[in-house]
This record gives C-alpha cells, sequence and structure tokens, in this order.
C-alpha cells in the first residue's frame, strides 16, 4: 500500500504548487519577504503611513455559491469572490489590505481548477493592491464529492487608530447612503439554488430572458469590491460607519453597526432592485421580508453619514467608475438596532 493508492497524489500537490507559484508573487508588494513554499509567509509592516497601526483580520468562505461553479466547471470567479468579500469585510472599519491567505480542501487535487481558483484570488489581489502572501492546498479523498472543494479565505489590513471607523458618533438623524451590489454577491444560495435548479430544473447554460444572461452567467457574478470607491473617502470625514451587506441581507447587518436608541429606516422605493431578485421573488413566491433577510437586493455596502455630508460624500463616490451611490433612508429615535422598510 501506498499513500496514492490511499487517495493522496503528493506529486499532483507538488504540480499544483509549481502552477500556482507565478500567479502569487505577481501579487507581492514591497512588504513580502518570503516566497510561496516556505512554511509562513512574511511580511514587514511599513509604519511610515500609519503612527498607531492597527491590524484588522477577517476570514470567510464562498458557500454554496461553489455548487454553481461545480455545475458550470467554472472555477475562477469564486477565488475572486472570496478576496473581494474579505478585503470589503476589512474596509468597513477604514482598514486597507495587506496581505491574503487561502485554503482549498478537495477530495481529489485536480491542478488545472487549482490554477484556476487561484488564479481568481491572484487577479483580485492585484486589483485590490494586497499580496497572496500563502496557503494551504488539502486533498483529504473520501471527505468530498467527486470534483467538489472547499475554500476560505483569511485576510489582514492595516489602519491608524485615529482613522479608525468604529461608529461611535452614530446619531439619529444620520442618513444611509447605499453602494450597488454586482448580484448575489456570495450569500443566499442555498435559496437561489432550490429556486433555479430543483423548482426550475433549469441548468447553468439556460438563457433567462429576464435576465439576459444565462442562469450561470447570472449566479456566478463575482462579489464586488468596494475599495477602489471608497478608499478615496476615508479620510474625508464624511463616514461615521459602514455595513457589508453579507449573509442576513440589510435586515441583519446594518444593526451592527447602530447604537442602542436608533434604529434604521430603509426606503425600498429609492433604488431599483436589481432583475435576478425579483425573478427569484417571483419563481419562489418568497415574502419581502425573507428576500430582505437573505440576499443584499442591490445593496452590497451601506454607509451612516452625517444628513449635511451626505451630498459630498456621494459626489466622492461619483468619480469615474461611479457604483450609481445614493441616499437610501435614515436613523431614527429606536428602542434598540433594527430596520424597518417603508
Amino acid at each position: 500500500m501506498d499513500y496514492r493508492a490511499s487517495g493522496v497524489d503528493i506529486d499532483a500537490g507538488n504540480e499544483t504548487v509549481r502552477r500556482i507559484r507565478g500567479l502569487a508573487r505577481s501579487t507581492f508588494t514591497a512588504g513580502v519577504l518570503s516566497d510561496i513554499g516556505s512554511f509562513g509567509g512574511l511580511f514587514r509592516l511599513d509604519r511610515s503611513h500609519a503612527q498607531e497601526p492597527v491590524l484588522v483580520s477577517s476570514a470567510d468562505g464562498v458557500g454554496t455559491k461553489l455548487k454553481v461553479a461545480f455545475r458550470a466547471g467554472r472555477h475562477d470567479t469564486v477565488g475572486a469572490d472570496l478576496v473581494n468579500h474579505c478585503v470589503n469585510d476589512i474596509l468597513v472599519q477604514g482598514a486597507l489590505p495587506l496581505f491574503f491567505l487561502d485554503y482549498l480542501a478537495t477530495g481529489h487535487l485536480r491542478p488545472k481548477v487549482a490554477e484556476s481558483i487561484v488564479g481568481g484570488m491572484a487577479t483580485a489581489c492585484r486589483a485590490n493592491g494586497c499580496a497572496l502572501l500563502g496557503g494551504e492546498t488539502a486533498e483529504m479523498p473520501g471527505f468530498y464529492n467527486e470534483g467538489e472543494y472547499d475554500l476560505a479565505g483569511f485576510i489582514v489590513g492595516v489602519v491608524d487608530q485615529q482613522r479608525l471607523i468604529t461608529g461611535r458618533d452614530v446619531a439619529a438623524g444620520d442618513v444611509l447612503v447605499g453602494v450597488p451590489s454586482s448580484g448575489l454577491h456570495t450569500n443566499g444560495y442555498s435559496l437561489a439554488r432550490r429556486i433555479v435548479f430543483d423548482h426550475l430544473a433549469l441548468q447553468v447554460e439556460s438563457y433567462v430572458p429576464e435576465l439576459s444572461s444565462t442562469v450561470g452567467d447570472a449566479l456566478l457574478e463575482p462579489h464586488r469590491s468596494y475599495l477602489a470607491a471608497i478608499a478615496p473617502s476615508l479620510d474625508s470625514g464624511h463616514i461615521k460607519a459602514m455595513a457589508h451587506i453579507t449573509g442576513g441581507g440589510i435586515t441583519d447587518n446594518l444593526p451592527r453597526v447602530l447604537p442602542q436608541g436608533v434604529a434604521a429606516v430603509i426606503d425600498r422605493t429609492s433604488w431599483e432592485v436589481p432583475a435576478i431578485f425579483a425573478w427569484l421573488a417571483e419563481n419562489g413566491r418568497i415574502a419581502d421580508a425573507e428576500m430582505f433577510r437573505t440576499f443584499n437586493m442591490g445593496i452590497g455596502l451601506i454607509i451612516v453619514t452625517a444628513r449635511d455630508r451626505a451630498d459630498a460624500l456621494i459626489r466622492e463616490l461619483a468619480a469615474p467608475g461611479s457604483l450609481g451611490a445614493r441616499v437610501v433612508g435614515e436613523l431614527v429615535p429606536g428602542h434598540a438596532p433594527e430596520v424597518r422598510y417603508v
């Protein structure tokens, strides 16, 4: 007996490392001191841009969006999803990304698939100025179904303590600026898949006129990174707090940045909900409350700002490449942090 006969192919692992080494190196920034293959990744923190640097970290996954990638045989977008989701998670506290690590686990390692996944990560890391410092590729026979894998991402960023966005000044009377999403991002896919593949019996290549795309293209649209749009405004003083609208939708994520005694009122008519959400709601017969708690409904980030600064903030966000930010609600006195829809 040997390890290969047990289902673990060390040669495939080495081939995978060979394929992804160049991809990772293409993301390296000046702070990287190690190469792919080291036992640990080394990163030197440049303290010249922060008098009191605070490291901000986060970890996340892609969820069952991976099941759509398996069906489509397309693996680059989920790597970008993973990076962009993590970048947004630390951005809401004012942090800029330093480095990223990934965990890829599968039953049977396929180097070409791994290369595609990491290629998507590397592309997103370069776009976000974030080094893909290292990671782990685990081959676990008998643990995953054939052709399936799981992904997790870990990010570390930095912000000067004086520039931390903590929400400490959030108060009733502030307004909420919504920044559009690019689709479902990485949440709500268990429900979406049930509607699309089980109830409607569609395939990833099925064309949906209401969406002007195939099912696969619509569901695999990458999670948007807000770093490029938001970074120029981090020092403007216009941003009191930010909420990344992920699992739980606006309903559960916005209250995370609200103090006691303050509630949010969201005007559902202030933006046009993208077609994919209306299509899912109609075909799944999903109630509005369930939709807003499961999906982002077209708003991937909400910024809390003072009422007299909202116009200036929106103008800042209206630079070339604007995402179409707009006021979507306000904060009012309330017994506890919660979201009301009108």
